[in-house]
């Protein structure tokens, strides 16, 4: 499986491209899709201290992009690019129409990035899955 996505790396481009298309849209694409109304925002689960939906968001990219990507060069501008994206991306709802900046999504996507790259250490650190 992980070499599927490392040999298909417009999956993760894909899965990018339209995680930035949904949060600079104004209003919620996915509330329109499944309650028929561009203001309400479908909730996945109950959120926590950070936001859930934007922690799972975040997750499956990160998850994606650690399958994609092998080379330790690679890794290291894959961090920084989803933790940069995690923060700009929030901080564009400051300036989007119908979009609110919130701290708990800002964390949601945060925490999500970093779950993912602590795991990813702990899997290099420990020679786990050394093929």
């Amino acid at each position: 499986m992980i070499k599927f996505f490392s040999t298909n790396k417009i999956i993760f481009y894909s899965i990018n491209f339209f995680l930035i298309f949904l949060y600079i849209f104004p209003g919620s694409l996915i509330g329109l899709a499944f309650n028929g109304d561009l203001e309400a925002q479908p909730q996945i689960t109950f959120d926590f201290i950070v936001s859930s939906n934007h922690f799972y968001a975040f997750l499956l990219v990160s998850i994606v992009g650690f399958f994609t990507f092998k080379i330790q060069k690679q890794i290291k501008y894959l961090k920084i690019y989803l933790i940069l994206l995690a923060i700009i991306l929030e901080l564009f709802h400051l300036i989007i129409p119908e979009r609110d900046f919130q701290w708990s999504d800002l964390f949601g996507n945060l925490s999500g990035v970093i779950i993912v790259i602590l795991i990813n250490n702990l899997i290099n650190r420990n020679e786990f899955f050394k093929e």
